[in-house]
């Protein structure tokens, strides 16, 4: 068996934290008291499933590139998985509501349906609902 890894921590810079942390809130996540000083914080996403939003400078310490220009460029596209495609609306409206930007409109596959958002530093969300019923895992 190859690499298979507990946990995942997605690192994102964020120009201004307490606004992120903000945002965040309003869509129903919570962070991590533990893991939270004034240079980042630790959103929960899901049991194992993480993303510390940095602030830029510090952010820079963890690399030797530049950061992606997200007004002109894409980095990730984080995709959250929803339990029906009410809650994929819900999620993308409170979204909309507490300052993110349209990323583009929704898409139905018929067996899935996705829709997202950019937040407040341009970083790509894309919720969706697939039908269990259409995911064959043996094929």
């Amino acid at each position: 068996m190859g690499f298979k890894s507990a946990n995942i921590f997605v690192n994102l810079p964020v120009k201004d934290l307490n606004k992120s942390v903000e945002f965040f809130t309003e869509l129903g996540f919570e962070f991590n008291a533990q893991f939270t000083d004034e240079n980042a914080t630790c959103m929960v996403i899901g049991d194992n499933i993480f993303a510390m939003l940095l602030v830029e400078d510090y952010f820079k310490s963890f690399i030797l590139k530049d950061i992606a220009d997200t007004k002109t460029t894409s980095e990730v596209i984080l995709a959250l998985s929803a339990e029906n495609r009410e809650q994929v609306v819900e999620l993308v409206n409170k979204a909309h509501a507490a300052g993110a930007a349209h990323s583009k409109e929704a898409v139905d596959h018929g067996f899935m349906y996705q829709w997202g958002f950019q937040d407040l530093d341009g970083h790509l969300w894309e919720v969706f609902y697939m039908d269990p019923n259409a995911v064959n895992p043996t094929e």
